[in-house]
């Protein structure tokens, strides 16, 4: 490939106003469409500025692949070789030199660099490309940089670089924004009539070979969701007359090389790539785009704190950078297989990706910057607080973290391994355990695709030996491919560990033990019954596919799960897991005291266990009961059952009717306590707590007297003040003492025989006079006669049609004609009457 000419770089056109407001600003935003050189041009224009002072520029870029490339066309457009002027790090990989003032870098090698020299010594500018992406590490890289420039060097710029672009970025970054203009060429965009069925990769294939014959000229782009798809269409195009070629980020160097460049032998090429060719690469002589309308990407699930690969839908901003691929050199054609309608259905943009991802590597990086609270950091969109305890929740269990959330010596030492933290933690503490080698290899495979395949089980200690075979030159049915980038990555853990190859047959056990160390909250016991269903630490079931011979082990390790409910069992399926020694759940064991109460049988478990999370190692029966524990037991079942499970005889009954009918005669009266179903079950523990000693049974609970209970809620001088305002009993004028009935706040009845109250012309009251009680007045046999509050009216009124029935039903009982001079009586007539 000739040099690149740097004058015909359009992004050029605006480098007098990007020169100027660097010059006068810390930070700030460059638009520029696809292809316009903001990459490959205008970090060598800079290089001379005054403020760099010959200090070095950083350039991020998202992919390992994009890195690559944009310092080789760098490189090239200096007319020397990378590691040069210009030099590239990626992990594992570096080519630099004491010369280089341009690196282009990956983004977790900026956040090292970051924790390792907060000062970003000798560092001038740091550009943040293809921003629009908002990855995890870009979003994260700017809210340190912002904090570095507020704190420690107000001379370092920032350049944040995209090629499209939320319109309140400036705005939300105080920065000013500097607009190129592009020489893209128009793109002629083609639908399907409607959506297709089948597998993408078909759909593609079949595309390719019409595109093909209808555009004799140019090179051809196709997207496709994964490797498997890639290798799919590959394979199915097999036969044209034109180079299919891969493209995707574990592939090696020569062959990314040969899809970025043109074809030696002058051959159209056909290249079939992920998502990763949507930006930064630029694909020379691309002039055709065929889109599967498809990306696979991750998304994490806080409440099983599980990651599962997903597929779906591009975004229309996704479909749009697709298309313009087919531009940057002449006029084009992008051929989307989706129809126009479902097209204007398409999401517009993904969200950040700090709103999806698994927090854990951020939240550790946090820690280690000294800013466990992310909030004290100036973010674009702040970390969600659910991801962030779920992370600090896993960082603890492998003692990265402590209680506070400050980071530990082990987190610093698991910050050091530029991997997730579970796969360090799983390196370090295995090195510890003299299992360096083993552990070098589990971390490969786990980073890597499965070379074996679903078909070939779940036993994650047959990949181990499978790669043991393969460096042993011994072949198999793996996918090569897949066991030399896990090679390359176990020979690079291993010198990170300092330990020499094992080539020997794995020990399954040692497996287990490691997976365990990454994925503690996914050790698992087998459930009753076996067939290969699990219960993990974490609370989750899970289960193996069906014959799995993995399904015998009666403990497991699982390091690849699908969160999603399998075949509707509601639990997930385990794709990779290791068997795992008892003795492992036993020394993580700890102890805890379980009381619950067992509605089925109205009694009260209590037992201490032996436990990993969720897995009961062992029990037995816990006698000595601690009184808080057996309160809050009970206390959930009164509150699951209903107030019924206690004891409301008619004198509790009585007790709270009386309290409560006062609060509703007197609001005024604040003091009165609530002993409504809602407050007194709100305050079980306060008020029944005392009493329930000894406790164990639905039997037990009905014998617990509420009377004292509820009594115990009325402060002195309430009791007293009860019994004068709302009194159990009246003293009618025979000198009976008659019980009181209270409803809650209606009035109480006094049931009485109509005869005790000859003579008496006011209707008795309580609550200081002002509630006249409800007089149920009964015959000789006790029924009710009439019921009434005005006991003077009735003795005008009512009485004489009550007595002409009354009297002849029981002469013998007195019916005067003059009830008010007659005495009252409790029985019949005295003799001589």
């Amino acid at each position: 490939m000739p040099p690149v000419t740097l004058s015909d770089l359009p992004a050029l056109e605006v480098l007098p106003e990007l020169r100027a407001a660097l010059a006068r600003h810390p930070l700030v935003v460059l638009q520029a469409p696809p292809g316009a050189g903001k990459s490959t041009g205008l970090p060598l224009e800079l290089l001379s500025e005054p403020w760099l002072a010959g200090q070095t520029i950083v350039m991020l870029q998202p992919r390992r692949v994009a890195a690559r490339a944009v310092a080789a066309r760098l490189a090239e457009g200096l007319g020397e070789e990378v590691g040069e002027t210009v030099g590239y790090r990626v992990r594992f990989e570096s080519r630099v030199s004491s010369r280089t003032r341009i690196e282009v870098v990956t983004e977790g090698i900026l956040t090292r660099r970051l924790q390792h020299d907060p000062e970003l010594h000798g560092v001038g500018l740091v550009i943040l490309d293809e921003f629009h992406e908002r990855s995890l590490n870009a979003d994260l890289a700017l809210a340190l940089l912002r904090e570095v420039q507020g704190a420690l060097r107000d001379d370092l710029r920032v350049l944040v670089m995209s090629a499209t672009l939320d319109p309140a970025l400036p705005g939300r970054l105080d920065a000013p924004l500097v607009q190129g203009a592009g020489r893209a060429y128009p793109v002629e965009v083609r639908y399907l009539n409607a959506d297709p069925a089948g597998r993408v990769e078909d759909t593609v294939a079949r595309a390719v070979r019409e595109a093909l014959a209808a555009h004799p000229e140019g090179d051809f782009l196709a997207f496709l969701p994964g490797v498997r798809e890639i290798r799919g269409a590959q394979a199915a195009l097999a036969d044209i007359d034109a180079v299919v070629l891969p493209l995707y980020g574990d592939l090696p160097l020569a062959e990314q090389r040969r899809a970025l460049v043109p074809d030696p032998a002058g051959r159209r090429k056909v290249v079939l790539a992920t998502s990763i060719a949507e930006t930064s690469l630029t694909l020379a002589g691309v002039r055709v785009v065929v889109d599967g309308g498809l990306s696979r990407t991750q998304r994490f699930d806080p409440g099983t704190g599980l990651t599962r690969m997903v597929t779906e839908r591009v975004t229309r901003d996704a479909a749009e950078q697709r298309a313009g691929r087919a531009g940057r050199t002449a006029p084009g054609t992008a051929y989307r297989l989706w129809s126009e309608r479902t097209h204007a259905l398409l999401p517009a943009a993904r969200p950040p990706e700090i709103q999806e991802a698994d927090l854990a590597p951020l939240t550790l990086e946090l820690a280690g910057w000294g800013a466990p609270d992310p909030r004290t950091l100036a973010w674009l969109d702040p970390p969600p607080e659910p991801r962030v305890t779920v992370a600090r929740s896993l960082l603890r269990d492998l003692d990265a973290l402590d209680d506070a959330g400050r980071i530990t010596g082990r987190g610093a030492a698991l910050l050091e391994l530029p991997t997730h933290p579970r796969l360090a933690h799983l390196l370090h503490d295995g090195a510890a355990l003299g299992l360096g080698a083993l552990a070098a290899d589990v971390a490969a495979l786990l980073e890597e695709r499965d070379p074996l395949g679903s078909g070939a089980g779940a036993d994650l200690a047959d990949r181990v030996a499978a790669l043991r075979a393969w460096r042993r030159r011994e072949r198999g049915g793996e996918e090569v491919a897949v066991l030399e980038r896990a090679e390359r990555l176990s020979r690079q853990w291993r010198a990170a560990l300092r330990v020499r190859p094992d080539d020997t047959p794995p020990d399954a056990f040692a497996v287990g033990r490691l997976v365990a160390l990454a994925y503690p909250e996914r050790v698992a016991l087998s459930r009753e019954g076996g067939g290969g269903r699990y219960l993990l630490a974490g609370g989750q079931g899970a289960r193996l596919p069906e014959g799995d011979p993995l399904a015998g082990s009666p403990a497991l390790a699982v390091a690849h799960l699908d969160a999603v409910s399998w075949k509707g069992t509601g639990e997930g399926r385990i794709h990779l897991a290791a068997p795992l020694d008892p003795a492992v759940l036993d020394e993580r064991a700890g102890t805890r005291d379980l009381v619950r109460w067992d509605a089925r049988t109205g009694t009260l478990v209590a037992q201490r266990e032996r436990h990993v999370g969720a897995l009961v190692l062992d029990a037995r029966p816990l006698r000595d009961l601690p009184h808080g524990a057996r309160v809050e037991a009970v206390a959930g079942a009164i509150r699951s059952e209903g107030p019924h499970l206690l004891n409301w005889t008619p004198e509790a009954e009585a007790l709270r009717a009386r309290v409560e009918s006062l609060r509703r005669w007197r609001p005024e009266e604040t003091e009165w306590p609530d002993l409504s179903d809602p407050a007194l079950l709100d305050t079980l523990e306060d008020w029944l707590g005392p009493h329930l000693e000894g406790v164990r049974s639905r039997e037990d609970l009905k014998r617990v007297n509420l009377v004292p209970a509820l009594g115990a809620l009325l402060p002195w001088p309430l009791p007293a003040r009860l019994d004068e305002l709302a009194p159990t009993h009246l003293t009618v004028p025979t000198g009976s003492r008659i019980r009181l009935t209270y409803h809650q706040g209606g009035p109480p009845v006094l049931a009485v025989k109509l005869q005790e109250l000859f003579g008496l012309a006011e209707t008795p009251t309580v609550n200081g006079g002002r509630t006249p009680v409800l007089l149920h007045l009964l015959s000789p046999a006790g029924r009710p006669v009439q019921v009434t509050q005005d006991l003077r009216s009735f003795w005008n009124s009512s009485y004489f049609e009550v007595r002409k029935d009354l009297r002849g039903r029981y002469p013998r009982h007195p019916w005067p004609d003059d009830p008010w001079t007659h005495a009252p009586m409790r029985g019949t007539k005295r003799r001589g009457e």
